[in-house]
C-alpha cells in the first residue's frame, strides 16, 4: 500500500526550518542534498542557489517530513501554500497508475522519469489545485 508524506517548499530558508524541526522532534536527517549536488543539466544552477536545499528528509515517527527550497526555475510561492503531498508507491507500476489517475485533468510539472538520485519520480497539480509528488524508490538490486 502506498504511504503519504508532507513535502514543504521554502523561499530560501529550508535549512533553517529543518534544523529547527530537528531540534524539536530529535532524530537525524535521512538525506540532505543541495542544488550543487545535481549533475550538470540543460539549465545550470545559479551560484546564488547552489547551497540551497534540493531535498531534505526528517523521519518523525512512522512518517517523514520532507522539504526543499524552490528551485530557480519555479516561481517563489506564498508562505503557507508551499507544500506538496508526496506519495511513495511500492512498485513502478503502482507509481504509474497513481500518477496517471491523480494527474488526469491537471497540470504535469515534471513527468514521471528515472532520476539521478535513484528513484522514479514525477510532480503535478491535480484538477483541484493540490500539488502532488509520486515517488518509487528503486531497490538497490533493481535497474531502472
Amino acid at each position: 500500500m502506498p504511504f503519504l508524506n508532507v513535502y514543504l517548499n521554502y523561499n530560501g530558508n529550508c535549512e533553517e526550518a529543518f534544523n529547527h524541526y530537528k531540534s524539536v522532534f530529535g532524530g537525524e536527517f535521512d538525506m540532505i542534498s543541495r542544488f550543487s549536488d545535481m549533475p550538470p543539466g540543460d539549465e545550470p544552477v545559479p551560484e546564488s542557489h547552489a547551497n540551497k536545499i534540493l531535498h531534505v528528509s526528517l523521519p518523525i515517527g512512522p512518517c517523514t517530513l520532507m522539504g526543499s527550497d524552490c528551485p530557480p526555475s519555479f516561481p517563489n510561492g506564498i508562505q503557507g501554500n508551499l507544500f506538496n503531498i508526496s506519495i511513495n508507491a511500492e512498485t513502478r507500476e503502482e507509481a504509474d497508475r497513481l500518477f496517471n489517475s491523480l494527474s488526469a485533468g491537471g497540470v504535469i510539472t515534471m513527468p514521471l522519469a528515472d532520476t539521478f538520485w535513484g528513484a522514479y519520480f514525477g510532480m503535478f497539480t491535480d484538477r483541484f489545485g493540490v500539488q502532488w509528488m509520486v515517488n518509487y524508490d528503486h531497490p538497490a538490486n533493481e535497474k531502472a
